[in-house]
């Protein structure tokens, strides 16, 4: 299954959907649609913010892809390269003043998913994340 969205917040209640469908086929539980779905809004919705300049509209390509006892997501998109897993995880043990600006998304992606991996490849950001049922 593939949805295409642009660079627009607005199209995110379509993410939803499109994972909703996806879990739902592949057999998953409630609990775990709703931690796939917090995953994947908090890392789409990143790529909206930040792959593109300003003012640029891109597309943003998801791919799902049932495996079994998992499911693939992949997201990709044609902005800035940037590797989300090379990021150092947020310190959680500071305080919301103490602690940097940044960091906690990709701190809840790789806690809520099962992997998360990253590559570029032909002028696209590709990442990759999985959920094990």
């Amino acid at each position: 299954m593939t949805l295409t969205l642009k660079n627009d917040i607005q199209d995110v209640p379509l993410l939803a959907a499109f994972i909703d469908e996806v879990c739902e086929t592949a057999g998953f539980n409630a609990s775990v649609t709703m931690q796939m779905n917090l995953a994947m809004e908090e890392a789409v919705v990143n790529v909206m913010n930040y792959a593109y300049p300003k003012g640029v509209q891109g597309d943003i390509v998801i791919e799902a892809e049932e495996m079994g006892d998992r499911v693939r997501f992949v997201i990709i998109d044609g902005g800035t390269p940037f590797d989300p897993t090379a990021e150092a995880d947020a310190d959680t043990t500071l305080s919301a003043e103490e602690r940097p600006i940044g960091g906690l998304g990709i701190f809840l992606v790789r806690q809520l998913m099962d992997t998360v991996s990253y590559e570029y490849k032909d002028g696209k950001n590709r990442l990759t994340l999985v959920k094990i049922k």
